[in-house]
């Protein structure tokens, strides 16, 4: 489903190579695939926005010993999405991404919003 991660930076946790949006993705699919799967996109769907929830709750009360976890649910929920769809979170990413912001192009952004 993902394509290999090349480059540079810290390991993850458990895992050789460089810690990227890709080989996240790579390691929630092996410990979580088969059964996200099963859910179908309509369950895993649900737990996404359950846990988008849980981080808005965290970000509006200011609980900063909980950001990191309720960050870290999020995007394993949306690496599991991608992944049911066939597509690899970094490579799209990287493509809406590659040029700067998509409407203006610049880098940092300079749009009028």
């Amino acid at each position: 489903m993902t394509g290999d991660a090349s480059g540079s930076g810290p390991t993850a946790p458990g895992r050789a190579g460089p810690a990227t949006p890709g080989s996240f993705q790579r390691l929630i699919e092996d410990i979580y695939y088969e059964r996200d799967f099963a859910r179908g996109t309509q369950g895993t769907l649900l737990w996404f926005v359950e846990e988008v929830g849980e981080l808005v709750r965290a970000i509006r009360r200011g609980e900063r010993d909980n950001l990191e976890e309720e960050f870290g649910d999020v995007f394993a929920w949306l690496a599991t999405l991608a992944s049911i769809h066939g597509l690899d979170l970094e490579a799209v990413g990287r493509q809406k991404y590659a040029d700067g912001c998509p409407r203006c192009h610049g880098t940092p952004c300079v749009c009028a919003h």
